[in-house]
């Protein structure tokens, strides 16, 4: 089956401009510690809550954009059930070993219905689950934001089938594991640890000892956890993959999301 058959929205060139403005809006707001320092609004916590709100208004924007270039009733309620899965999913992990349930249903689905559908999962996966489990707070924009380039990036996947698809999928799914927790990381960083650390932020240091720095603290406090993540994610896909792929692909055979509309004549009375 072709990818275009199979794309539940359809990027235009606008949305995909939307979308790399938001990227790089995305990346800044993540990487604030190497680009504002801690203080500069008037207290330590004011730059990932500003930049929290922003990533929120940059969201609406790209699903304004995404709604707006066209999706049909079909994606809407197989983007409604595969949130509610996710959603439903994300309990059973969370919070165990840096076990993340979440992520193995968001790149298969971003793989078969295309890296729009994907970015828009990965959003309300993690907004509906935020609502479900309590976990709303000053951190839910960039795990928002997080998920749906996982599931965006998977939409964007060289061709490949069979073996050979599910192994590079379950390799990708583990390496955005490990992507997931070191992008969450820098939004907390700065006021995570004592100053006087030697793997904590320290404000006017030049850009690469900073870096050093992140990097000591990101293997030192959560490489376990995002490897328990990445493991999950590489064993789901690799397990379940093929399973799930095909159920993916079947319901987008019958949904036909790309079929084109034909009107014929209606034929007269009595004839």
């Amino acid at each position: 089956m072709s990818t275009a058959a199979t794309t539940a929205i359809r990027l235009t060139p606008r949305v995909s401009l939307v979308i790399a403005l938001a990227a790089f809006l995305g990346l800044v707001a993540f990487f604030w510690p190497f680009v504002v320092a801690p203080g500069t609004f008037g207290s330590n916590y004011a730059p990932p809550l500003i930049f929290g709100v922003l990533l929120v208004l940059v969201l609406c924007v790209v699903l304004s954009e995404i709604a707006e270039g066209g999706i049909s009733s079909k994606a809407l309620a197989m983007l409604g059930v595969l949130s509610a899965v996710n959603a439903a999913l994300r309990p059973l992990g969370a919070g165990t070993a840096g076990i993340e349930t979440v992520f193995f249903v968001l790149v298969l689905a971003g793989r078969v219905y295309g890296p729009g559908f994907g970015f828009t999962l990965g959003c309300t996966s993690l907004f509906t689950s935020a609502l479900i489990t309590g976990g709303v707070g000053p951190w839910m924009p960039y795990q928002m934001f997080g998920c749906a380039f996982v599931g965006m990036l998977a939409g964007f996947l060289p061709r490949a089938t069979g073996r050979r698809e599910v192994l590079m999928l379950a390799v990708y799914g583990s390496l955005s594991g490990y992507l997931f927790g070191f992008l969450l990381n820098l939004s907390f960083w700065p006021f995570s640890l004592d100053p006087n650390s030697s793997i904590a932020y320290l404000p006017g240091l030049p850009f690469t000892e900073q870096w050093h720095r992140y990097l000591a603290f990101d293997l030192a406090t959560s490489l376990g956890w995002d490897t328990g993540r990445a493991v999950t994610n590489f064993v789901c896909v690799l397990l379940a993959g093929p399973a799930v792929l095909t159920t993916f692909r079947r319901a987008a055979r019958r949904a036909r999301f790309r079929a084109p509309v034909r009107f014929g004549d209606r034929d007269a009375p009595g004839s």
